[in-house]
């Protein structure tokens, strides 16, 4: 069973060893296509949307608006491949008559009634990366199987009866479809639908549907979709974006948008819709080796054989060799282990020594990227010091500097005063000597 529960949207499913049934809902809401999953034994599944189309009138007759629920019911059926489903839509459809004047008209009740079934056909087998010890590359690489697709057949009953005249089709019809999906990631898938409908009756109908789904989160999912329909007279297509969130394990809302294209018209498709599961599943008893793997033909053992049933088990058992090769690790128990061996639904395995490599080597490889985490962070430590001296001695080399030219602009100016002084020390003697001059030639006017 799964040990992570995440978003499921339009059927991107995780499986167990041997069952379809997932711990949290599968809907094929609030897309169009289908999985070729089913929902597993013992669960009984509702899928209901509100939806409302609005697009423009083309001559000479359309229907330009409707308005209704649509249902979808799923139950698993006798084995865990097989899914029994109807579908069907309750509707207000308003239809428009636009030749010369534009008129229209409005008719309640079912645009659609299908019974159904699918079988899971084919389910690839995709490489256990987690076991992959030796190669890191070949461990995170892409497996290039998976573009090799799950499939399923579908094979469908279209009740016109139920139905309008402008939805009827020529009463009761067959419905056959093959159903593929890829799983690129555990967060991204293909779902790839091709089904021939109306089969015998008024315009059969040739139709496609692409949806990729991912998962932002455990709780969130998003997809996006195109689908084409041909028939003789008209082919119509469109193209949509949803998102779906997960309440819980048994209940999923939702809702899309789309653009529908017809001839020269164009129109809008919007949804909301709820699925809700009534979950009554029981796992089957599954055996599995010290491995893991599930244990076929001879090496299956039964727990009700009887009493002279399990003395002849023992007996066989004193004549088989003994494998000498692969020693295994005793290891305690869980808590899931334990309760399931309680229950009886499933043998409690030891580990390998292979799970003890692989452990051994995650716990390496963690060591070494602590060691490199450690030393990246050394390293960048020592050039930020490195980078802090740097820039304090530039700081002290352009103090320095700065010191010298204030004491060099100090003397400059200091010599400029004494300079000053001097001349005015030599402008005074030359005044003073001038005026001793000038007296003197005075004084030797007055003798004369």
């Amino acid at each position: 069973m799964m040990k992570k529960k995440f978003s499921v949207l339009l059927l991107f499913l995780c499986t167990t060893i041997t069952a379809q049934y997932t711990e949290v809902i599968n809907s094929n809401k609030p897309g169009f296509s289908e999985s070729p999953y089913s929902v597993g034994t013992g669960v009984y599944q509702f899928e209901s949307s509100i939806f409302h189309i609005n697009a423009s009138a083309i001559p000479t007759f359309s229907n330009p608006r409707a308005t209704g629920l649509e249902l979808h019911y799923r139950m698993g059926l006798l084995d865990e491949f097989l899914e029994l489903n109807v579908t069907t839509a309750l509707q207000q459809n308003e239809f428009a008559f636009l030749n010369v004047f534009e008129s229209s008209r409005s008719e309640f009740g079912f645009g659609q009634f299908t019974i159904g079934a699918k079988y899971l056909v084919y389910k690839p087998k995709y490489e256990d990366k987690s076991k992959e010890i030796r190669s890191w590359k070949k461990r995170h690489s892409f497996d290039w199987s998976r573009w090799i697709p799950h499939v399923a057949v579908y094979g469908g009953i279209n009740f016109g009866s139920f139905l309008s005249d402008y939805h009827a089709r020529g009463g009761i019809t067959p419905k056959i479809g093959v159903l593929l999906q890829n799983e690129f990631s555990h967060k991204l898938n293909v779902i790839t639908n091709i089904h021939y409908n109306y089969i015998g009756g008024y315009l059969p109908e040739f139709s496609y549907v692409v949806t990729g789904t991912y998962n932002f989160t455990d709780k969130w999912s998003g997809f996006a979709e195109h689908q084409a329909l041909f028939n003789k007279q008209e082919s119509q297509s469109n193209l949509g974006l949803g998102v779906a969130y997960l309440f819980n394990n048994n209940l999923q809302i939702n809702s899309s948008l789309r653009g529908t294209f017809q001839d020269n018209s164009t129109g809008i498709y919007t949804s909301i819709g709820v699925s809700y599961r009534i979950n009554k599943h029981v796992d089957k008893y599954v055996e599995l080796d010290e491995f893991g793997n599930k244990i076929e033909g001879e090496d299956i053992q039964t727990y009700n054989k009887g009493f002279f049933g399990r003395i002849i088990d023992k007996i066989k058992n004193l004549f088989k060799k003994k494998d000498k090769n692969g020693p295994q690790l005793e290891t305690e128990k869980t808590e899931e282990e334990l309760e399931k061996e309680k229950e009886g639904r499933v043998r409690v395995r030891q580990k390998s020594v292979l799970d003890d490599i692989t452990k051994k080597d995650k716990k390496a490889k963690k060591k070494t990227t602590k060691e490199k985490e450690k030393a990246a962070k050394k390293k960048k430590k020592a050039e930020e010091k490195a980078k802090r001296k740097l820039e304090k001695e530039k700081l002290k080399e352009e103090k320095r500097k700065k010191k010298e030219q204030e004491k060099l602009e100090k003397e400059i100016k200091k010599l400029e005063e004494e300079l000053k002084k001097e001349e005015e020390q030599e402008k005074k003697e030359k005044e003073e000597k001038e005026k001793e001059k000038n007296e003197k030639e005075k004084e030797e006017k007055d003798n004369e």
